[in-house]
């Protein structure tokens, strides 16, 4: 008669002690924070940003000393700085300049002045200040193509609502955008129309940090409105202020998409900016060279004022 032998049962395992399971949980805390993995995370980013920014930088300002043929580049040869020779002592790019500069000019200084305006009247309602700051909003993240295109009907000098409010009214009436005195103040309307609500939203968020306690001792002083505003809000908004006109300074200098759809750059150049002469240059008359050494121009204009922004700051801070 065989015997059945039974494996005699494992002891069970011992639970992990609490410090070794503490021990386990903070590896992988000191492991991130240790940073060794911190460039494989970092990777995609900037090969992202090599490829797609930096690259293409490099070779823009490689071709701006280039007579560069865009259908076959070993044709292409090396001019030196003649394109910015020639971009210097060109009248339309001067017109642009000083078309730029305008619209630049005029759209940061409305767009800090009205921002902080409409922030100022919002910061103290309730369900209105909801609703009101949605309104000023929406504009900002709706395309400008057809934001563009329905203010080209608002300024039809047939059919549009501002002519139509204006004959109305009984007051002369405009072809705003055919019109080399209108044309570019029409297209500032819209601009500031379709980023007010950037300006607004950033401004808000400035007001929220402002001292209370100040404003509130203002008050028990004898200050009104006006000069709770100059004495005690503008002093602690000088950084927010700073940031929105060096923002707002870049993108109108970006500018191009409105110019195109509503104006076309004219009439006889009174709306083309640097961003469209560029544009122009480039694929309306194929001349390479030149538009990139626009392009490089107006890159070191964006990094002074980039720079500009950085040195107040700091300044600021200290």
């Amino acid at each position: 008669m065989s015997t059945v032998v039974q494996a005699a049962p494992a002891p069970p395992r011992a639970a992990p002690s609490w410090s070794s399971q503490r021990r386990a949980r903070s590896r992988p805390a000191s492991f991130i924070r240790s940073g060794r993995y911190a460039p494989v995370y970092l990777a995609p980013a900037l090969l992202i940003f090599l490829v797609f920014i930096v690259g293409p930088s490099i070779f823009v300002l490689f071709i701006s000393f280039f007579d560069w043929n865009l259908l076959n580049a070993s044709m292409s040869h090396f001019v030196g700085g003649a394109n910015y020779v020639d971009l210097v002592s060109s009248s339309q790019f001067w017109q642009a300049v000083v078309v730029s500069v305008y619209f630049v000019g005029v759209t940061v200084t409305a767009s800090v002045f009205f921002g902080l305006g409409i922030a100022l009247l919002l910061s103290g309602a309730g369900l209105l200040r909801r609703v009101v700051r949605l309104a000023v909003l929406t504009p900002y993240f709706t395309p400008v193509v057809a934001t563009s295109i329905v203010w080209i009907w608002i300024f039809n000098p047939q059919f549009g609502l501002l002519d139509s409010v204006l004959h109305i009214a009984g007051l002369p009436t405009e072809n705003w955008l055919e019109s080399a005195t209108w044309a570019l103040p029409a297209v500032i309307a819209y601009t500031l129309w379709h980023n007010l609500g950037f300006t607004v939203i950033i401004f808000l968020a400035g007001l929220a940090t402002v001292s209370q306690e100040l404003r509130e001792a203002a008050r028990c002083d004898g200050a009104g409105r006006l000069r709770e505003v100059w004495h005690v809000v503008l002093p602690q908004l000088s950084q927010v202020t700073l940031f929105v006109a060096v923002i707002t300074t870049i993108d109108s200098l970006k500018a191009f998409t409105q110019f195109y759809t509503m104006t076309q750059g004219g009439p006889l150049g009174h709306t083309t900016t640097l961003g469209y002469l560029l544009y122009e240059d480039n694929f309306v008359f194929y001349k390479t060279g030149p538009s990139a050494a626009i392009a490089v121009v107006l890159f070191v204009v964006i990094v002074a004022f980039t720079l500009v922004q950085l040195r107040l700051a700091r300044r600021r801070g200290t």
